[in-house]
């Protein structure tokens, strides 16, 4: 397994779980500043981080520790799950989730046909 890539899609895995936890601490973070907080996003914001956390941290430990079978049927299940949050940040045209998740999609999908 390349050392990079490994790296690459711990962050990534990472770097998903995280955001959700701050989506939970600010749920404002994703809305555009005319857009208020209300009940639906805090509920949102909870409803995502309890997909997104358990799958970026789990990802990220069968990277490392493994089992090997099971990271690649991972990958394709985060890589998927990030595809979903950018199609979403392009429609809220929300730049940041767009670009984020899909560098995260790309590089999830890539080292799940790499590592194949």
């Amino acid at each position: 397994m390349d050392t990079v890539l490994l790296v690459l899609n711990v962050l990534a895995a990472l770097g998903a779980a995280g955001s959700s936890v701050a989506g939970v601490v600010k749920p404002g973070l994703g809305l555009r500043p005319d857009e208020e907080t209300t009940a639906g996003v805090h509920f949102y914001t909870r409803a995502y981080a309890a997909r997104a956390l358990p799958l970026g941290v789990v990802t990220a430990l069968v990277l490392v520790w493994g089992p090997s079978v099971a990271v690649v049927p991972l990958l394709v299940v985060s890589g998927l799950a990030q595809v979903g949050d950018s199609v979403l940040g392009i429609m809220r045209r929300n730049l940041g989730m767009a670009l984020g998740a899909g560098a995260f999609a790309v590089i999830h999908l890539l080292a799940a046909i790499l590592w194949s």
